[in-house]
């Protein structure tokens, strides 16, 4: 696999290959999606309408509270979660909700992710190396 890789703090969970869902906004899986549709539902959110399910959600920043563990955890539970989430920022919630989801999750990037990758890019991710590598012809 040869394409550019982008370097992060080490992240959890397990390698996964899939496409980009991305925007500049904030993140939080608590008030910003509809978890029955799959969709993001606030409509001053960037990704409003867009499914997140099974695709690699790039996003800024976490936000929100002690919610996120269990609802990323009952996302994953129904089958209507993202593949992996990559951020700028995560807060501890954020990583103690992907882990307890089993979700991968890289933050804190050499650049800003949500400016170096578009919707639609191919992406795998290595979360114990914090590297996500852009696939050639992305």
């Amino acid at each position: 696999m040869s394409g550019r890789v982008l370097r992060g703090h080490a992240g959890i969970g397990p390698a996964v290959a899939g496409t980009a869902l991305v925007a500049q906004d904030n993140f939080s899986a608590r008030y910003d999606l509809d978890l029955a549709a799959g969709r993001f539902s606030r409509p001053a959110h960037a990704l409003f309408g867009e499914s997140y399910v099974g695709r690699v959600l790039v996003l800024n920043a976490a936000k929100g509270g002690v919610a996120t563990a269990w609802m990323l955890h009952g996302m994953a539970a129904q089958g209507l979660a993202p593949l992996a989430l990559l951020l700028n920022f995560a807060n501890p919630i954020m990583a103690q909700g992907a882990a307890f989801a089993g979700l991968p999750l890289i933050d804190r990037f050499e650049t800003d992710i949500t400016a170096a990758l578009r919707t639609g890019d191919q992406v795998a991710l290595d979360p114990a190396a914090g590297t996500v590598t852009l696939m050639p012809g992305s």
